[in-house]
């Protein structure tokens, strides 16, 4: 692990406010990463607070044990099992906030050995738990042209993925690609530079690691996990990197605020409206990063903080 590694989270400030946190309350931090949430709300709890944190990368889980603070405990574990781990702890329907800071994260993409940049040279493998699944190199060998253009396009909305796909499946078949600037380099070639200011294996990159570590997939199953998991009045708060996270954020939240629609002239009683499902959630915000963040903290440019409540009226 590069101990010289820095990161800096984004919309800090905004994400511990949004949680109006309760000095000896229940938070959990669904994303570790190198800590920077964790500690912030470690700094707004009281002596009789408790923070649970969660990371599926094991180098994150060795930055979090050296936290000695009785208030908190982190656990090797995706989010996708926070409902598992809830349960185990024994705090579900018991949490005042749960913070997700979603993507990868810059002990992820600046250790070249991880394999998540197409900017430095290093080991194809973008894997957040390097000790699970299988490695981006070992999929594109085994994948064919369709399912790798099916990825790029779902996940990267690439719109020459289908050139690319073509391209990797041809140098696969001459020389295995084991490493991030083959590949980088494959992609660059196959389409031409459009935008100076965006580099052209950046789509490409970003879908095939959403596909190796089933980022959407794990992100929809926590959500529904939530509701169960805060209590009343407790609160949610999600920072999305890019549209596909983002549209799965705001759908969860627009569908968990809604009230229970009867068609007009359909005639029901009282007590049969009593029985339709409530809204579970109340949406507080949707806050963008400031011109200033984002001179300071480019990766911050296309962050979104979605904030929502779980209704009182719930339990």
């Amino acid at each position: 692990m590069n101990n010289k590694i820095k990161h800096i989270p984004v919309m800090m400030e905004e994400s511990i406010q949004s949680l109006q946190i309760n000095k000896n309350g229940i938070y959990i931090d669904s994303t570790f990463g190198m800590g920077g949430h964790s500690n912030e709300i470690l700094k707004n709890l009281g002596k009789n607070g408790k923070l649970y944190a969660l990371d599926k990368d094991p180098n994150s889980v060795s930055i979090g044990k050296k936290i000695k603070d009785a208030r908190f405990c982190i656990i090797h574990e995706t989010f996708s099992n926070l409902l598992h781990y809830a349960k185990c702890k024994k705090i579900i329907g018991k949490v005042n906030g749960i913070i997700f800071d979603l993507g990868v994260s810059s002990l992820q993409i600046d250790d070249n050995k991880r394999g998540f940049s197409f900017k430095n040279d290093g080991p194809l493998d973008m894997r957040m738990n390097p000790n699970y699944g299988i490695s981006a190199s070992d999929w594109l060998f085994k994948s064919d042209v369709k399912t790798i253009a099916r990825v790029l396009k779902n996940f990267g909305e690439e719109i020459f993925s289908q050139k690319i796909a073509r391209s990797i499946n041809y140098r696969n078949k001459i020389k295995k690609i084991t490493s991030t600037r083959e590949l980088s380099e494959i992609i660059k070639k196959s389409i031409p530079m459009k935008n100076r200011f965006k580099h052209p294996a950046k789509r490409s990159f970003q879908a095939i690691r959403i596909h190796i570590n089933k980022e959407l997939e794990e992100l929809k199953q926590s959500l529904d996990s939530t509701l169960k998991i805060l209590k009343s009045g407790g609160r949610i708060s999600i920072i999305s990197f890019h549209s596909l996270e983002d549209r799965i954020v705001k759908q969860f939240m627009v569908k968990h605020s809604k009230k229970a629609i009867v068609p007009h002239g359909v005639p029901i009683t009282e007590e049969q409206l009593n029985k339709l499902k409530k809204p579970q959630l109340k949406i507080i915000n949707r806050i963008f990063p400031t011109k200033y963040e984002v001179k300071n903290n480019p990766r911050s440019r296309s962050s979104i903080l979605r904030t929502a409540e779980k209704n009182k009226n719930e339990y």
